[in-house]
């Protein structure tokens, strides 16, 4: 989720300031994206300049509350209606990271994968309890969140299935040393001693 967007959809509940976007950010998704004030302060800038939101005068407390523009409410109603691409989505860092632990020499990938999946089963078991803490009807934004963490985290420990499983059945190229035919020759004369 872009923060644009989150702020966006934020101010279309009314005018908030900065302090208030970032609380309310925060409780509509349970808290599992922390935001910076800052990031909230530079993003409004952002979509100030680009005429999607205005500010409003300082309140007599010094808070600068925002407001939506119609430019905002259509950039917003653009981005409710856009699938989120596969390739819009950060790089996957942990498959990234077990493909690196396979092709480093001295990298033992099985405990790779046992110490993912050892703190993924403990993020499982976290976001399961939070899920089931509290079943008021407005907490529905942030259960749904939840539900998505699971899942994800449920694919994760599949996948880390799978790649363990995979591991078993790996058989590793040869090195080059060893595809080298005087190397082979060397190995089989050394094999027949």
């Amino acid at each position: 989720m872009s923060i644009r967007h989150g702020l966006l959809a934020l101010l279309e509940r009314g005018q908030m300031y900065g302090y208030q976007l970032r609380s309310a950010f925060e409780e509509s998704t349970g808290s599992t994206w922390p935001l910076n004030i800052g990031q909230v302060y530079t993003t409004l800038a952002r979509l100030e300049r680009d005429g999607l939101v205005r500010s409003l005068p300082e309140s007599e407390a010094g808070q600068r509350p925002y407001e939506i523009t119609d430019a905002g409410r259509a950039d917003l109603a653009l981005w409710f209606a856009t699938p989120i691409s596969r390739a819009d989505r950060p790089r996957d860092e942990l498959s990234i990271k077990l493909a690196l632990a396979l092709t480093t020499p001295g990298v033992d990938v099985r405990a790779v994968v046992q110490t993912q999946r050892s703190a993924t089963m403990r993020a499982l078991q976290e976001f399961t309890r939070l899920k089931y803490a509290s079943d008021k009807p407005e907490d529905l934004p942030w259960r749904l969140v939840l539900d998505a963490m699971i899942f994800q985290t449920e694919a994760e420990v599949r996948w880390l299935d799978h790649c363990e499983t995979s591991l078993v059945r790996h058989r590793p190229a040869p090195s080059r040393a060893a595809t080298h035919p005087e190397a082979v020759d060397r190995a089989d004369e050394e094999a027949r001693r």
